[in-house]
């Protein structure tokens, strides 16, 4: 048994169409995963100290946490790749053979292989975590100690009954200046009760909310708080369908625990104005909501019924009422869409205005009930993962080609933050009363930033600005080939549920 062992956790970033590995100076999405499996992690076990390092490679601008691979004196080190979903399963797989190389172990968990097969590299020394962290992350750390891995963890249960999570501790202050402000995230619950055949959370976190303690949240905002966090992003995907809600909202004021909050609603938050106004009070500054498409038809046909199109005007009224921004997320591309049908949405989307939208490009996601049947249907001729990113089309469009979709992506960024949408979203913030004047350029910029890549060509929801350029896929070709004897991984097969699984789903 080792003295020590250390552990790696990398979020891994994703190769861009010029191969490079896509990292920002600054970044704008903390990602909870590599906060929540650190703070699961304890400090010493079974007499072996733990040595945890955290690493989000979408915002590290030099590559010296390599160097964590290389063999230490006193220990063994694991390497493990979390939150990998399908376009960033390459970038997982090249940083686990470099591990591998060095002679550290390596574990890839995450969205892809919970949902996708795997199995043809369980032979190449890497492990593939199929559950959640609070299921397999101990018996990951106890093999580890001892020195050998199995191939896979987690295979009879994809997701707990009930949530037994850590409180987050906050990352460390040079870690959080690698954001534009200090930020963290929090998944309070998981789950979510639709059906919609386009996403892969109800795959990966199933359809009943589980939801941890009140108390577990509010000590770990009250450590954020100590950190100097300014900024908590509530991940969870549904947070108005989190049952105790409202107790943390009002536990946060009664605290004094403010911060700027982002949350994710669905659309039926439009019937819950009592928990908008607690938002409202608490300190949230913006709402993601999922509208995806104007076309009932359309909604329907993706199991999307809970979405009404009537009631998208009043999820901003409400919104603004209580002085949150509404920011709308818009799919482009559904199977009976035109040019003109883009259009159009995009107009319906000025003309309700909300502060911001965001658009992504159709992606049947590998896992997804969608993406199975597209397979089924030939209809996927896209043969590299790394662009199963909501940002590339993927399938055969019947009326839209790759490059007509890139442009009306990009076009829609254009002409959606226009000099008029930026001018209401500042007479929005004026309207409301004493706004700090962080606020105002926190909300132009923003708008600014995301016309600006729409100029450039560039997602603004990719995580960051100022992208820098330190390796490139190139960089790993030999060794992909050398362990794994591929240069581009088959398109998966979805993993069916267990029973224990659909007993919870």
């Amino acid at each position: 048994m080792s003295e020590s062992l250390r552990i790696v956790i990398i979020k891994p970033s994703k190769y861009l169409p010029n191969g490079n590995v896509e990292r920002f100076r600054k970044g704008f999405m903390p990602n909870s995963t590599v906060a929540h499996i650190g703070s699961l992690t304890p400090r010493n076990m079974d007499g072996v100290a733990l040595e945890v390092h955290a690493v989000d490679e979408y915002i590290h601008g030099d590559l010296r946490y390599l160097n964590l691979f290389e063999p230490t004196g006193s220990g063994k080190t694991l390497v493990a790749l979390v939150g990998v979903q399908s376009h960033q399963f390459h970038r997982a797989l090249d940083l686990a053979a470099i591990a591998l190389e060095n002679g550290c172990m390596a574990v890839i968990g995450g969205p892809h292989p919970m949902t996708c097969d795997t199995s043809e590299f369980r032979d190449s020394g890497v492990s593939f975590a199929l559950a959640e962290a609070e299921l397999v992350w101990k018996s990951i750390l106890s093999d580890a100690i001892s020195g050998e891995l199995k191939p896979i963890y987690g295979s009879g249960q994809r997701w707990a009954g009930e949530l037994d999570s850590p409180v987050v501790a906050p990352p460390a202050s040079r870690d959080m200046s690698r954001y534009v402000v200090p930020m963290l995230g929090l998944h309070p619950s998981r789950g979510c009760p639709y059906l919609c055949s386009f996403c892969s959370v109800i795959k990966i976190a199933g359809r009943q909310i589980r939801s941890q303690s009140v108390e577990t949240t509010l000590a770990s905002l009250r450590a954020a708080k100590d950190a100097g966090v300014r900024m908590i992003l509530f991940t969870s995907d549904n947070f108005n369908k989190y049952p105790e809600a409202a107790d943390l909202l009002r536990a946060m004021i009664d605290e004094g625990l403010r911060f700027k909050i982002f949350v994710q609603c669905d659309t039926q938050v439009v019937r819950q104005e009592d928990l908008v106004a607690l938002l409202g009070r608490a300190g949230c500054w913006q709402m993601f909501v999922g509208v995806e498409s104007f076309n009932r038809a359309t909604l329907v046909n993706i199991q999307k019924n809970q979405n009404r199109p009537e009631l998208y005007r009043d999820i901003t009224t409400l919104c603004t009422r209580y002085g949150i921004e509404s920011h709308f997320s818009n799919i482009l591309g559904f199977p009976g869409d035109s040019e003109a049908d883009i259009q159009h949405h995009l107009e319906q989307v000025r003309e309700i205005r909300p502060n911001f939208a965001s658009f992504y490009i159709l992606c049947p996601i590998p896992g997804t009930q969608q993406y199975d049947e597209f397979l089924a249907d030939g209809l996927i001729v896209e043969r590299n993962l790394d662009r199963f990113d909501a940002t590339h089309l993927t399938w055969k469009h019947r009326a839209l080609s790759v490059s007509d979709l890139r442009t009306l992506l990009f076009e829609c960024y254009k002409q959606f933050y226009s000099a008029k949408q930026l001018a209401w979203n500042w007479s929005q913030l004026h309207g409301r009363g004493y706004v700090p004047l962080a606020d105002y350029f926190g909300s132009v910029s923003l708008g600014l930033f995301h016309r600006l890549c729409g100029h450039r060509g560039m997602h603004p929801m990719s995580g960051g600005f100022g992208r820098v350029a330190l390796d490139s896929a190139s960089d790993y070709k030999k060794l992909r080939l050398s362990r794994y004897g591929i240069d581009l991984a088959e398109l998966p097969r979805s993993i069916e549920l267990s029973a224990a699984d659909k007993a919870l789903a």
